[in-house]
């Protein structure tokens, strides 16, 4: 569903993968970490699901960022997208997923709302000329595209919105100023670039920090031709829920506060096939929190089957989304 899932996949390959698979494989699909210890905290049912806080910055930061080419990137345009950067959080971002891929709304419908809220047609000036802003095939794209175009637009730019496809497709385009602004995510984005310029087995520059982050993007845009505007709050990345019913109970507010009170084995962590071998799934858990599982479920990448393993009391931890419309609390 979204090309932001590579950040387990495709963009955790670049990493040393050197952490064993953890425990056998049952019948059941489970797998038994190594040295879970303690009691931990059994499955609580329940419909309402909450992402607790990174407090120690496992996931890299993927924040929302507008990749702009250097030729095209006016203070006037950068003004603009920066308008929307300024805008969003996740909550928010949460909620226009929401409006489209629950409550069916077109992106653009869900786009103007959003934006006669915010006031982003408010304030802006000096633009002139085409703008082509890019989207990938995928609906949180298409949404944040939108955004740009009514800022754009706002500001005296002509700009039209044009799906291209994935980043092997449209990074090119963009550099070369076929369009000329395309909605990224900052981590993924300078892995993409990072192992472009150096090589498949390039050391990682992403990280938690997106002040870093940002500075390495910004140093790896210059070598193609592109910069970048502001990163937005708005993140899009991997995140860890449980039930809003399983952190009452135990009063959780962070993965911190998870690997206090509920490492051990009587939790159970739900998760993609690779999760128990992933640096950003099961293994960081481990190594950066401390937390142990008593097993773990094989399920889905932040998707329903996941989600269903949280809801109906059988996995105590699951991999989501952060920007996922279904933690839209209303």
């Amino acid at each position: 569903m979204r090309l932001r899932q590579i950040s387990l996949t495709l963009l955790t390959g670049a990493m040393a993968l050197a952490v064993g698979a953890c425990g056998q494989s049952g019948s059941s699909g489970t797998q038994a970490p190594p040295s879970a210890s303690g009691q931990g905290c059994a499955p609580v049912p329940g419909q309402q699901l909450v992402v607790l806080e990174d407090d120690k910055k496992l996931q890299n930061s993927d924040n929302i960022v507008a990749a702009i080419n250097a030729k095209a990137a006016t203070p006037a345009l950068v003004a603009a997208v920066d308008k929307v950067a300024g805008a969003l959080d996740t909550p928010k971002l949460i909620a226009l997923n929401k409006a489209v891929d629950i409550d069916r709304k077109t992106s653009a419908v869900a786009a103007q709302e959003f934006a006669a809220t915010a006031g982003l047609t408010t304030g802006l000036s000096g633009g002139s000329g085409a703008v082509k802003v890019g989207a990938a095939n995928f609906t949180e794209s298409q949404t944040l595209a939108e955004l740009y175009k009514i800022a754009l637009n706002a500001a005296g730019f002509q700009a039209t919105v044009q799906t291209v496809g994935n980043r092997e497709i449209y990074e090119p385009a963009l550099e070369k100023g076929e369009i000329q602004v395309f909605p990224e995510y900052a981590a993924t984005l300078t892995e993409f670039l990072n192992q472009k310029a150096n090589g498949k087995d390039a050391a990682p520059k992403a990280s938690g920090d997106i002040t870093a982050t940002m500075a390495a993007l910004t140093e790896l845009g210059t070598k193609y031709g592109l910069t970048f505007g502001k990163p937005s709050a708005a993140a899009d990345q991997n995140a860890f829920a449980v039930t809003k019913a399983f952190a009452d109970q135990h009063g959780l507010k962070t993965l911190s506060d998870f690997a206090a009170k509920c490492s051990g084995t009587a939790s159970v962590l739900a998760g993609p096939p690779e999760c128990p071998v992933r640096p950003f799934c099961q293994p960081g858990l481990q190594s950066k929190y401390g937390i142990t599982f008593g097993s773990f479920h094989q399920a889905d990448a932040g998707g329903p089957q996941t989600k269903t393993e949280l809801t109906t009391g059988k996995s105590s931890l699951g991999l989501v989304f952060s920007s996922d419309g279904s933690l839209a609390t209303n």
